[in-house]
């Protein structure tokens, strides 16, 4: 049975996962309105750091050192690049195939990644090994993928004329 902490991170978690549904919405009408899905890319960016600059006032945190994160490897420079992809895809793909489609979607492809960077201890992250079980998970969220594709394409499928 998992302890208190452990039930509280991943309640945090989970919150975390709840509004990315939201973010999604939020900005592909932001895109909508502003007569772009980038220029929505571009504010939700900016309103992030207007957000967490004062975080980071409020907590103190001391400037970082670039020259030392320049010494690090490479990948440690594509977060960036990956919140530009995953906002721009949200802002493109989210309206075409609804909010749960994407978002399963969406945690689908992170699942399968996530297994191959524990399987493989990469980013730093401890080695998980992929097992039987950890498969089994990643099969129900594929299947729970395709049966949220198969019921958006069904009830078109029942009003087709005959």
């Amino acid at each position: 049975m998992p302890n208190l902490s452990s039930l509280l991170l991943l309640a945090v978690a989970i919150f975390a996962g709840a509004v990315v549904p939201l973010q999604a919405g939020a900005n592909a009408n932001l895109g909508r309105l502003l007569g772009h899905p980038l220029w929505a890319t571009v504010v939700s960016l900016g309103v992030s750091l207007a957000l967490i600059l004062p975080m980071l006032i409020a907590f103190r945190a001391p400037l970082p050192s670039l020259a030392v994160a320049f010494k690090g490897p490479w990948w440690i420079w594509i977060g960036g690049l990956a919140g530009v992809i995953y906002i721009t895809a949200a802002l493109l793909l989210a309206p075409k195939l609804g909010a749960a489609s994407f978002i399963v979607a969406v945690i689908a492809g992170q699942m399968a990644i996530s297994m191959l960077i524990d399987h493989y201890g990469l980013m730093g992250f401890p080695q998980k090994p992929v097992n039987a079980a950890r498969l089994t998970g990643l099969f129900f969220i594929v299947g729970g993928m395709v049966i949220t594709q198969i019921a958006n394409v069904t009830p078109a499928l029942a009003n087709a004329p005959r």
